[in-house]
Order: C-alpha cells, then sequence, then structure tokens
C-alpha cells in the first residue's frame, strides 16, 4: 500500500503587471469569493444595511412634513405657533436619522474588521498547515502583502461599498414609487434615470478594475522585493550590491505610484460622470416645477400646490444621493475583487472555515511512539531527482535512534517526511496509524523536531524558549534553560533569560542558537522526538554534556537524532547509516559497546 501526502500548490509565477486583466469568468469568480465573506461580519453587515434604509423611509416623511408646514404658512397663512409640533417632529426626524447614519457608519466598520480579523486568522492557519517544504511556496514579503496588505484592501467594500450598493438598490427606485403617483412626469424622470447612472459607471469601471488589478500586483510584488532584499541586506553589502537595489526599489516604487495615480484617475472620472448626471437629473426637477408655477407648462390635470413642488424639489436630490454613494465607493468593489485575486495567486484559495491556531497546543503526554517505514522514497520538492529510495524501517517504542551519513545525503529530508513536513511515496507508521492519518493538532503534539536551522525570533531569550508552551512558568523556562545549557551563557549577561535578542538570533553563535531551540523540546511532552545535528556546533566536552540530558528527557519516549558525530551516534541504542547508490538505508557498525541494527 503506497500513500503520497499533497499540499494545495501555489502558482510558480505571476503574470507581469503590465498585463491587462479583462472582466472575466475568474473577475466574477473574484465577486462571488467576495460575496461569500459576508458569513463572517456577524450582524453587524445587517445593521450597516438596515440602518441607511430605515434612514431613507424617514427621509420621505421629513421631506413631506417640511413641504407640507412651508405650505401651510404661506399659501394658507397658518401662524407659527399651529406648525411647532410638526417643526419638533422635522427636528426629531432629523435627530434620528443623523443617528441612524452614525449607526450605520460604525457598524459597517466593525463587520469590515470582523471579516478581516477572521480572514487574517484563516489565512495564517492556513499557511501553517502546509509543509515548509512545498515546491510552491510563497516569498515571505508577497505572503505578508497579501495577509496584511490585501486584507486590508477588503474594508472599503464591506465598510461602505456594500451598504451603499443596497441603498442604490432601494432607495431611489423606492422614492420613485412613491413620488410617481403624485405627479407621475416627475415619478417618471427618477425612474427612467436613475437605472441609467449604474451603467454609465460600470462603463467607466470596467478600466477602473483592470487598473485597479495590475496596481495591486505592482504591490505585491513590491513588497516582496523589499522583503527579500531587507533580509538579505549584510549579503548585498558585502558584495556591494546595496545601492543598486535600492536604485530598484526606487524604480519600483516610482511605477507603484503611476499605476496607483492611473487608478485613482479612472476613480475620478467614474465619480466625475455620475455627478454630471445626477446634477441634470435634479435641474430637470427644478426646471420643470419652476415652469409649472409660472404657467409655461401645463402637463398636469390639477394645479401644482406648493407643498407638492416643495417636497419633490426636496426629494430631487436625495433620489440620486444614494447613487452619488455608490460612485463615491464604487473604487472599492474594484480594489477589493483585485485584493481577492491577489490573496489566491500568493496563498491558494481562501479558506472555507476558521481554523482555531491554539488548537495545537495541549500539554498532555503523548506516550513512547513507535515508528515504521514501508518502502518509502523521497524526492526533491520538484520531483527531478531521487533522495531516498524503498527504504524500510521499524523503531520500537522508547528506543534511541541514530541516522549517519554525509552531507545531502538524505538525513535531514527523513526527518522532515517522518515529521509530515515532506511529500513521500510509500507509507509511514506512526504508532499504529498512518502518518497521512493523524490530526494535525494531535501530530504537531506527539512529535516534537528541531532542525538545523532553528528560528529565532525578535524578543527575550526567554519569550524565545516559551515559544513551545507560551503559559509555562517562569520556573519552568529556567528550568528547560538549564537543561539544554542555555544557562552557561544566559547567566554572563546582566539580564540573563530577559536578554533582548535580534531577529534570527542576531549576535548569537550557532550552538547558542541552537541550545536556545533545545530548550523548547524541554518544555513540551512529546512521544517522539526528532533532532537534526542537535550538537554540530559545540566542543566534544558540551556535546556530550548535551547528550546526557536529551538521553535522561528521552526516558520513555523515542529519540531519532540525524548526525555526523560518531561519538553522539555510539551514545543510541542502534544507528543506522544512509550510503549507497540506491541511498539505502543499513545498518552501521556497534560503537561503545551498542547493539548492532
Amino acid at each position: 500500500m503506497a500513500h503520497t501526502t499533497s499540499h494545495p500548490a501555489l502558482p510558480a509565477t505571476h503574470p507581469d503587471v503590465s498585463d491587462p486583466q479583462p472582466a472575466t469568468s475568474t473577475d466574477r469568480e473574484n465577486g462571488r469569493t467576495l460575496s461569500s465573506l459576508r458569513r463572517w461580519s456577524g450582524p453587524w453587515l445587517w445593521l450597516a444595511i438596515a440602518a441607511p434604509l430605515l434612514g431613507g423611509a424617514l427621509l420621505v416623511v421629513q421631506a413631506w412634513t417640511l413641504a407640507s408646514i412651508v405650505g401651510k404658512v404661506i399659501e394658507e397663512g397658518a401662524s407659527l405657533d399651529g406648525v411647532m409640533s410638526a417643526v419638533g417632529l422635522v427636528l426629531g426626524l432629523l435627530l434620528v436619522r443623523a443617528a441612524l447614519a452614525a449607526i450605520g457608519d460604525r457598524a459597517g466598520t466593525a463587520a469590515a474588521e470582523a471579516i478581516k480579523s477572521t480572514l487574517r486568522q484563516a489565512l495564517f492557519a492556513q499557511l501553517l498547515a502546509r509543509s515548509p517544504r512545498a515546491a510552491h511556496q510563497p516569498h515571505s514579503g508577497a505572503a505578508s502583502s497579501a495577509i496584511i496588505d490585501q486584507v486590508e484592501a477588503l474594508d472599503g467594500f464591506f465598510a461602505r461599498y456594500l451598504p451603499a450598493m443596497i441603498q442604490a438598490a432601494f432607495l431611489p427606485l423606492a422614492f420613485g414609487v412613491i413620488i410617481l403617483p403624485l405627479d407621475w412626469l416627475a415619478g417618471l424622470l427618477f425612474l427612467i434615470t436613475a437605472p441609467l447612472i449604474p451603467l454609465f459607471m460600470a462603463l467607466v469601471g470596467w478600466g477602473a478594475q483592470s487598473a485597479t488589478t495590475r496596481q495591486a500586483r505592482a504591490l505585491s510584488l513590491l513588497s516582496g522585493r523589499f522583503a527579500d532584499r531587507l533580509r538579505g541586506l549584510t549579503t548585498l553589502k558585502l558584495f556591494g550590491r546595496a545601492e543598486a537595489e535600492t536604485a530598484g526599489i526606487v524604480a519600483a516604487s516610482d511605477e507603484l505610484r503611476r499605476r496607483t495615480l492611473r487608478v485613482l484617475r479612472i476613480a475620478f472620472l467614474s465619480s466625475a460622470v455620475l455627478e454630471f448626471f445626477a446634477a441634470l437629473g435634479v435641474a430637470g426637477i427644478a426646471l420643470y416645477v419652476g415652469l409649472t408655477f409660472i404657467d409655461f407648462l401645463h402637463l398636469r390635470s390639477t394645479p401644482l400646490t406648493l407643498e407638492l413642488g416643495l417636497f419633490l424639489l426636496l426629494m430631487a436630490p436625495e433620489v440620486y444621493n444614494p447613487l452619488r454613494l455608490l460612485a463615491a465607493h464604487y473604487h472599492d468593489r474594484a480594489s477589493a475583487k483585485s485584493a481577492i485575486g491577489e490573496i489566491e495567486a500568493q496563498l491558494g484559495s481562501l479558506p472555507t472555515s476558521i481554523v482555531s491556531l491554539s488548537a495545537a497546543a495541549p500539554n498532555l503526554r503523548a506516550g513512547a511512539l513507535g515508528l515504521t517505514l514501508n518502502s518509502v522514497t523521497l524526492r526533491t520538492p520538484d520531483q527531478a531527482r531521487v533522495i531516498l529510495e524503498g527504504a524500510s524501517l521499524t523503531i520500537t517504542p522508547g528506543d534511541n535512534i541514530a541516522i549517519v551519513g554525509q552531507s545531502g545525503i538524505g538525513k535531514s529530508t527523513l526527518l522532515e517526511a517522518i515529521a509530515r513536513l515532506r511529500n513521500y511515496e510509500g507509507q509511514i507508521l506512526l504508532g499504529q496509524t498512518s502518518l497521512a492519518d493523524w490530526p494535525e493538532a494531535d501530530l504537531r503534539h506527539a512529535v516534537a523536531m528541531l532542525g538545523q536551522k532553528p528560528r529565532i525570533f525578535a524578543g527575550s531569550m526567554a519569550d524565545n524558549i516559551a515559544l513551545a508552551r507560551p503559559g509555562a512558568s517562569a520556573g519552568e523556562i529556567a528550568g528547560a534553560a538549564e537543561r539544554a545549557h542555555v544557562a552557561r551563557f544566559a547567566d554572563a549577561l546582566p539580564q540573563g533569560l530577559d536578554t533582548q535578542l535580534g531577529e534570527g538570533g542576531l549576535g548569537l553563535s550557532g550552538g547558542q542558537v541552537q541550545r536556545i531551540a533545545l530548550a523548547r523540546i524541554y518544555l513540551r511532552n512529546p512521544g517522539l522526538i526528532l533532532l537534526d545535528e542537535p550538537t554540530a556546533h559545540l566542543d566534544s566536552t558540551l556535546e556530550q554534556a548535551v547528550i546526557d540530558e536529551l538521553l535522561q528527557f528521552a526516558r520513555g519516549r523515542t529519540l531519532i537524532i540525524a548526525t555526523h558525530s560518531l561519538a553522539v551516534a555510539a551514545r543510541m541504542d542502534r544507528a543506522y547509516r544512509i550510503a549507497g547508490e540506491n541511498l539505502l538505508v543499513t545498518p552501521v557498525p556497534a560503537r561503545a559497546g551498542r547493539s548492532v541494527a
């Protein structure tokens, strides 16, 4: 029985930022993906939509009441005392509508923040769930840009555009239907001109979408380039390439500026088009009312009263106001669709469910785990070369095993496959369960691995050790540091374990970095421990002291160490050597009284 692990593939290359992005099925799919994110907004998005609609209904009452007040005072000669109650109603409606507008804005912002936070968590969890050795991994800068900048570009769509779109879809038509029985010409004018405005806006928006897509891609590429150059700054300076790369980043930044200005130019054009047609509509109503009052037009069967005429004039700008609002935020839609496309280009399809990042941090004892390899074949990520072929191996629970062999022979690759960090062919059993069937959280709890290049983050030494168990007490962290012989150099520092470390362990030697990472293992309770060259940077005396602590910690656990050190291999129960043209696993001779496999 064979099994091949797999991980979601990502595109290896990206289209050039100058390529046009027409409205295609991909563009429509991005729109559907955007709509599907609404489920993460909670009740806030519904409140952001409902509040302006209710405010629109109150607007009709307010306009009619105000027109009625003016009509009664001027045409009927009513006293101010007689209309004070109506004036109070108008003021009350103004306050309520202002409150509804504030509630709508606040709810829209809350909805957008909820969606962005959930999406970032889901994308980050999805990124962590993938193998770090997958063939197509996004550059760290591009991934950061997708999770931070591109997700942030979704804010305007949910906070402003979506509520504005609902308002533009319902309020102008509702206002037109209300006005139509009162004045058929004004109502007809509203019902005809209102739908034309989004049509012209959509025509302009096609160009905006293409420009926005190119701008999003340019931003992603610039972010990735900047992050990669920043990481390799020391190398660039050593080879005299710092100035050239600085000039390249300046040129790329200028190109991004130009693309951003093109997007803004189109966005302003779309707003100007809508404002022009909205102004024509309002002017048409004003002209109709004015000409009717001076008896120049005779299109009504009954005289136009001052009350009705003023109501039409008050409602005319309000009919087009939702459309103006939609035009102001129409660019947010194009930006969001382009951002979704860029996120999926960098990180793959958006996750459909939320994965808790804390689900894999239980502190429960897993028990010693046996390991079985049946005809396991390992290849390079591009599948071009075989690293290990047909390897079979059985390790009983509680064994201490060494894997030895020359550099580049496949020791690290084998450990990564056992930890399910690399694709393999064949069958690997962890305990009595196929490695592929282990839930991710359970596997990360049961297996602890230390690679050759552990990551040290900017922060204190204690914080870096506590990464293995964030809830560990200061005493537990100090105990782990003591067992890993970190205290040997930490105690010589003024702040001890509270000493701040630079990103990547700047200022520490290779052996010190390795021991800090080893201390993390002592805060875990794994059933299987995988160590890749844990003593590579240590002298022989310290090497033996570190191995003594490891063997004591490994009692009741299974330990596998990949090493060049025959002295380390001699301390294990059995040792295997990867050798031969076919890269077969064969036992090495016993040393220091240890058994032969």
